[in-house]
């Protein structure tokens, strides 16, 4: 085939032809066209007798199943005709009938089956029809060896062909592998230059909101939220001793009532077990409970409990639970009172607090410390995304001068008389 091509673009070597990398398409497109010409030469005439071939053998089967035998052959051999020759005539039929494609590639994977299937046919079912039908089988068999020699005769043209094919596809890859790079190397410098807009951008703004958390610094409305921020400390130590002092009492307090409570559940006084589980109820609460309420049911427990340690059910472990129930007049009012006071340490806490977070002074650093978070955040992205830009186009710079050498190869390997022009030269 190669040698075909050279003689369809003539006997003389012509002057060397300069093609540019924008030209590369329309080139491989030409050489797709010529090369499939070549090969609808090479194989229409062996496709012309392989139709033949296949028409007249279909016609050869179709006689033969029609056809009469030797009425002296031995009855087995009729029997093994009658039984094998439907078979086989089927077998033959069903690829015969099928119609051959037009393309030369498609004809001739079609035309491979088609006398594959017929040979293993004559192996088969055929093979018991050789003593009957001797002359039709012999013409069988030579219209498969008619279409398989055909098939040889183009095979190396397909070879070629596909081989031809492959390169071209080859040369198309690289081909828009190289000019897609080029586009985007030279798409990556404005993307480059956006990028380091907007790192500046971030970078001046992140001073300036610098030179703001200066001057904040230096403002003369710091000393009122250190003020506040003290203030704050102070309620909240109040609160937490408050704290300390209620659940010191509260513990010790739930500890005797869950005695009180089994001993209750044994003794059968349902009415003493709800009052004893009421009251470690709201002393175990995670909310401060209602000071009233609490002093209430404290008030019906506690003498529960103070008669269950009278008789001796109940014995006092340590000096706080004695120092509790050896006066429960005391107890409620003292726990009574810690309710009251932790409602409204917590409430003037509550308001201490929103005061300091509110404060317009403090309310403008965070906000510049929240932005100045985010900034950074960008910031880094934004120089990443730099560095692997940067990166990308140094990698990129190298590899586009070995695909065109690549590309130039493969072209003036196709065709010795064309020499390709390509301008490697990016910019900076």
């Amino acid at each position: 085939m190669h040698e075909f091509i050279k003689k369809l673009f003539g006997g003389k070597r012509p002057a060397a032809t300069t093609i540019t990398l924008d030209s590369v398409p329309a080139w491989i497109t030409e050489h797709e066209n010529t090369t499939q010409a070549v090969l609808c030469s090479e194989t229409e005439e062996p496709i012309r007798i392989i139709r033949n071939a296949a028409a007249q053998l279909q016609l050869i089967v179709n006689t033969l199943a029609g056809a009469g035998h030797d009425p002296l052959l031995h009855p087995k051999l009729k029997s093994i005709a009658k039984n094998s020759l439907p078979l086989f005539v089927k077998a033959m039929n069903a690829s015969l009938v099928k119609e051959l494609p037009e393309d030369p590639e498609e004809f001739y994977a079609a035309a491979v089956e088609c006398v594959k299937v017929c040979i293993n046919s004559a192996r088969g079912q055929g093979r018991y029809l050789q003593a009957v039908f001797p002359e039709e089988m012999k013409c069988v068999k030579q219209g498969i060896d008619a279409m398989g020699r055909e098939i040889n005769s183009i095979t190396g043209s397909i070879v070629q062909y596909k081989k031809e094919m492959q390169e071209l596809g080859t040369i198309r890859t690289l081909h828009e592998t190289v000019t897609d790079l080029k586009t985007d190397f030279l798409k990556s410098a404005d993307k480059d230059r956006r990028i380091s807009e907007r790192i500046s951008g971030i970078t001046k703004r992140l001073e300036t909101i610098e030179n703001e958390e200066l001057a904040l610094e230096g403002d003369e409305r710091q000393a009122g939220i250190a003020a506040k921020r003290e203030q704050l400390a102070r309620i909240a130590q109040a609160l937490d001793e408050v704290g300390r002092s209620y659940s010191a009492h509260s513990m010790t307090a739930s500890h005797v009532f869950r005695k009180a409570e089994k001993i209750a559940t044994r003794q059968h006084h349902p009415a003493e077990i709800v009052t004893i589980n009421h009251a470690m109820d709201l002393l175990s609460s995670h909310d401060v409970p209602d000071a009233d309420q609490l002093g209430e049911i404290l008030a019906a427990a506690c003498p529960i409990a103070e008669k269950m340690i009278a008789s001796g059910d109940i014995i006092l472990k340590n000096k706080e639970e004695r120092a509790v129930f050896s006066d429960i007049l005391l107890f409620c009012t003292t726990i009574r009172g810690s309710c009251r006071e932790l409602v409204a340490r917590e409430e003037e806490y509550r308001k201490a607090e929103e005061a300091l977070a509110t404060d317009p002074l403090l309310m403008k650093t965070g906000s510049l410390g929240r932005e100045k978070t985010q900034l950074k955040s960008m910031l880094e992205k934004e120089q990443s995304a730099k560095r692997e830009l940067g990166e990308w186009r140094v990698k990129t710079r190298k590899r586009i001068p070995v695909l065109t050498e690549e590309l130039r190869k493969k072209i003036e390997g196709m065709e010795e008389n064309v020499q390709i022009q390509i301008d490697d030269r990016l910019p900076l």
